[in-house]
C-alpha cells in the first residue's frame, strides 16, 4: 500500500540549480555556449511547467558570484542570454501574470543587464501569478553578508548607540526577498551532490532532489517526478514523528 502523502507536503517554493549545460555540450562535441543556449530553452519550458503544476515561487540559479571566474567569452555569452531571456519572456510573463524578481548583487551586474532586470521587475510588480526569482550574480554567503550590512546601516541611521547584536530575525528581515517563503524543495541537475552556495540561509530545512539528467534534457515530466518524490518526504524540521516520540533523530 502506498504511504499516505503527509499533510505538510505541499510544495510552494521550488529552487533549481540548473547544472550541466557545459557537459551536455561537450558530450555532443559542441562548444559550451551551445549548452547554455539549450539551457535557456529548458528554463523557459520549466517555468511554464511549474506554473501549470501550481508552484507559487520558482527560484532559478542562473549565474553565481563564482561564475565570474569562467572565461570572459563564456561569461559574456551568458549575460547576453540573460538579457535575451528577460526581453523575450517579458510578454509571456505579462500574459500569465508572472511576477519577475531578482536575488543577488544587482550592483555587480553590467548596466544593460541591470536595466533589463529593473524593467522586468517593475513591469510585473503588480501581478499575482507565479513568482519567478532569478538568482543572478548570486551567492548565499554574499547575501547573508549583505543582509548583515543592511542591518548595521539601519542601526547607524538610528539615534543612540548602534545595536551590534544581530538575531536570526534581523538577518531574515534584511535578505534580498524576505517576504518569499523558504524553498520547500531544491532540485539539482547533472548528478552533483552539493548546493554550491545557493540559498544557504533559506534552505536550512529544504528537501533536496538530485537528478542525473543534464539541465538541457529536462522536461515537464522530470519536474513532476521531483514533486512526486517530495510528496513522499516526511518533513520534521528537527522534530521526531508524533507517533514515535521516544526516537532520537
Amino acid at each position: 500500500m502506498e504511504k499516505p502523502i503527509p499533510a505538510n507536503s505541499v510544495c510552494t517554493h521550488v529552487g533549481i540549480i540548473m547544472d550541466g549545460n557545459g557537459r551536455w555540450a561537450a558530450k555532443r562535441g559542441l562548444v559550451r555556449t551551445q549548452g547554455h543556449l539549450e539551457g535557456l530553452k529548458t528554463a523557459k519550458r520549466i517555468v511554464k511547467a511549474a506554473s501549470v503544476l501550481g508552484i507559487k515561487y520558482l527560484t532559478l540559479y542562473a549565474f553565481s558570484t563564482e561564475n565570474w571566474k569562467r572565461a570572459a567569452e563564456e561569461v559574456s555569452f551568458i549575460m547576453t542570454l540573460v538579457k535575451q531571456y528577460l526581453r523575450s519572456e517579458f510578454e509571456f510573463s505579462k500574459k500569465n501574470k508572472f511576477r519577475v524578481r531578482h536575488t543577488g548583487d544587482m550592483a555587480g551586474l553590467p548596466p544593460d543587464i541591470q536595466k533589463e532586470l529593473t524593467d522586468s521587475i517593475a513591469g510585473t510588480a503588480g501581478f499575482d501569478g507565479m513568482q519567478v526569482i532569478l538568482a543572478i550574480n548570486y551567492g548565499g554567503r554574499d547575501e547573508i553578508a549583505r543582509s548583515a550590512q543592511r542591518f548595521l546601516e539601519k542601526q547607524n541611521q538610528c539615534s543612540g548607540s548602534p545595536n551590534f547584536h544581530i538575531s536570526e530575525k534581523d538577518i531574515h528581515a534584511n535578505l534580498d526577498n524576505p517576504d518569499i517563503p523558504d524553498p520547500d524543495l531544491i532540485i539539482r541537475t547533472a548528478g552533483e551532490y552539493r548546493t554550491s552556495n545557493f540559498l544557504l540561509w533559506q534552505s536550512a530545512y529544504s528537501e533536496l532532489y538530485i537528478s542525473d539528467k543534464m539541465w538541457p534534457d529536462w522536461e515537464k515530466e522530470d519536474l513532476e517526478a521531483a514533486l512526486a518524490a517530495f510528496q513522499k518526504r516526511d518533513r520534521r524540521y528537527g522534530g521526531v514523528p508524533s507517533d514515535k516520540p521516544w526516537i532520537n533523530t
